[in-house]
């Protein structure tokens, strides 16, 4: 998220003006009036003034719809002047607009407003069409619910896909990421790193396709590809292997030669299970030892990443600021909220995924460390742009997906519906 940046001459009452007051549940009660709702991409938006609808235009906060946008706000308080600037369509958009005038500049033009900004409550609030007609949001609103409803524009974001258990004919989505990790290794139950098994093994080649084709395929095609080490605790083998020196040398030297020999970029561990049974500051520590061990043996050009569950799951041997600090990114697993055994399909709560992000930062990862880890059996079409908007909302790096075999597993919309909401990062 932009910081907001403030001008000398900004005195107490500007400080007021964008300074966030404590809001739950992304509503607020005017005196005598009902609860208004804003939806940012369908999550309740916290803000703190209440919009007001006056001769047919909502108005609304400039300042939390705008910095949930990523959109960077300055204020003027000399001329009563809000300077913005962000992007439509991928194009650089700088407005200025001020208290009282109905015309706004924008990108150096005047243009005429549905109604001037005002001020109440000591909040500077826009008409909501501006955020469309300048910023490519669609909104929306509601006189029934008093509800408004915004969907955010499309964003360049990192988007990495996990390739494993049935993915092969969704290779053809390969193009579409950043990055796509591999799932052909784990840690078995006796603590050995392996690249055979029942789900995570390196697969037979189909005709003259190989393992090793797809990979060469993705690098030619500017996707990093990343070998994926499996491992859960359920026979406490993932604890056995991170507990013995002999296992833990083992198992870093197997992922370091798999990648040499099958020419991977990246890798990325996921450890799941941590901190459910066992001492969680224990497991911690060994978790954190072995991802600096494995990082030193890794090739300098060899990115590192974690697969953590977030801190509001029930799995607590994660030290999520120490890990992100030894890894390139870290990526939070933020679903199975629900009960154990429900169908697929059934969303994932937004109220979960959001605190398990915020949570995530809170302990000290940095935004453009973090990807948000999506399950894609628990989502729809008319769902994913609930947690794409929240990477966007909160500036994350990126999205990770669990998992390409899945894009097309229920329906044949969830590749339209994503491209959508994100598009992949252009790096250079």
């Amino acid at each position: 998220m932009k910081h907001w940046r403030k001008k000398a001459a900004v005195t107490a009452l500007a400080f007021t003006l964008f300074s966030p007051l404590p809001v739950a549940g992304g509503k607020v009660f005017a005196e005598g009036q009902p609860a208004v709702t804003i939806l940012l991409d369908d999550v309740p938006l916290a803000f703190d003034a209440p919009p007001v609808l006056d001769n047919g235009v909502t108005f609304v906060p400039f300042r939390a719809i705008g910095e949930a946008l990523g959109i960077s706000l300055s204020w003027d308080n000399a001329t009563q002047t809000v300077s913005a600037t962000g992007q439509k369509g991928g194009q650089p958009v700088s407005v200025a607009l001020q208290v009282g005038n109905a015309a706004a500049t924008v990108n150096g033009a005047s243009v005429k407003l549905p109604a001037a900004p005002r001020m109440t409550a000591n909040r500077v609030l826009i008409p909501l069409s501006f955020f469309s007609t300048q910023f490519g949001a669609k909104v929306g609103w509601t006189q029934e619910t008093k509800t408004v409803t915004i969907v955010s524009p499309a964003k360049p974001v990192y988007l990495r896909a996990f390739y494993a258990i049935s993915s092969f004919q969704e290779r053809d989505l390969i193009p579409a990421m950043n990055s796509v990790a591999f799932g052909w290794s784990r840690i078995d139950e006796q603590g050995h790193f392996t690249m055979q098994g029942s789900e995570y093994n390196l697969p037979a080649a189909s005709g003259t396709i190989t393992p090793e084709s797809i990979i060469a395929d993705a690098e030619t095609g500017g996707v990093q590809p990343y070998l994926m080490v499996y491992s859960g605790d359920g026979h406490q083998e993932l604890t056995t292997m991170l507990s013995s020196v002999q296992l833990r040398q083992e198992s870093i030297d197997g992922i370091a030669a798999a990648v040499e020999d099958k020419g991977f970029g990246g890798v990325v561990l996921d450890f799941e299970g941590l901190g459910f049974k066992l001492d969680k500051d224990e497991q911690a520590s060994l978790l954190n030892e072995y991802a600096k061990q494995l990082r030193l043996a890794l090739p300098d050009d060899t990115s590192l990443s974690l697969a953590v569950p977030p801190p509001n799951s029930n799995y607590k041997g994660y030290d999520h600021k120490t890990l992100a600090g030894i890894a390139d990114d870290l990526i939070i697993m933020a679903y199975q909220y629900n009960p154990a055994g429900t169908s697929q399909q059934v969303l994932e709560p937004n109220s979960k995924v959001q605190q398990g992000i915020e949570q995530t930062i809170a302990a000290g990862v940095p935004k453009d460390k973090l990807l948000l880890g999506i399950n894609m059996a628990s989502e729809t079409p008319q769902s994913i742009d609930d947690k794409l908007g929240l990477v966007k909302r909160y500036n994350l790096k990126g999205a990770a997906f669990w998992r390409l075999g899945l894009f097309r597993a229920y329906t044949d919309n969830m590749v339209d519906a994503v491209n959508a909401s994100v598009t992949k990062l252009q790096q250079s």
